[in-house]
């Protein structure tokens, strides 16, 4: 068998779908004949990039054929499905490790990600929007832009997170600082900033709301 190809189905087994690298959920996907090289390069896009791909485009890969071709785009378009079912079937978010579950496909992104997920008065999600990719720096993230969108939404409270491509999730000094910037303009536009949480690999998570730096109240159901 395949190297590659065990390894991956190894890790999918004993770590589940939402902690299994990109890249080797790619060669899961792909099969025995699965290429490191290639499902590198394909996990290297992360995964809107890889989802943005044509058929075509995906057929221009060594090894991918249309039958393949066709199972990642599968892939993609379920996975796009299932996060839209999330939001449908009132995902309820009552502490940091739901909102990190909630978040846990960033994971599978190589490049950081910044997100926000908006909440009603019941702290169900109605929302989630990707505010900017690229390393964290509190002059890039624009509390309008995030707050203009939860008006939009009439949402009561905000969840931002993003993830460390590291695997690392211990906070920064720029996180800690971002964190502290959007809670306190949520605090002047009545939008409370209930937590701030930082995606690491297999599972883990740092809630900066637990640290003490996003001082709003407990989340509760």
């Amino acid at each position: 068998m395949n190297k590659h190809f065990a390894i991956a189905k190894e890790e999918l087994v004993f770590y589940g779908t939402e902690n299994t690298s990109l890249q080797n959920l790619l060669a899961v996907m792909i099969g025995p004949k699965a290429n490191p090289s290639i499902t590198g390069q394909l996990a290297s896009l992360g995964v809107k990039g890889l989802s943005s791909l044509s058929k075509e485009e995906l057929l221009s890969y060594e090894g991918i054929g249309e039958t393949i071709a066709d199972r990642i785009q599968a892939c993609l378009g379920l996975a796009g499905l299932m996060n839209k079912f999330k939001i449908e079937n009132k995902y309820v978010v009552r502490s940091p490790e739901d909102a990190a579950k909630y978040l846990a496909d960033l994971s599978m992104s190589d490049q950081e990600q910044f997100e926000a997920v908006f909440l009603n008065t019941k702290n169900v999600v109605i929302g989630r929007k990707t505010i900017f990719k690229g390393s964290l720096n509190a002059s890039i993230v624009h509390p309008r832009e995030l707050f203009r969108e939860a008006l939009k939404l009439s949402a009561a409270s905000i969840i931002v997170g993003h993830q460390h491509p590291s695997g690392d999730p211990t906070p920064s000094r720029e996180d800690i600082e971002v964190t502290k910037r959007l809670h306190k303009v949520g605090e002047t536009v009545g939008i409370e900033l209930l937590d701030h949480v930082i995606i690491g690999e297999s599972g883990k998570f740092t809630s900066l709301k637990e640290k003490g730096c996003a001082t709003s109240s407990v989340i509760t159901m």
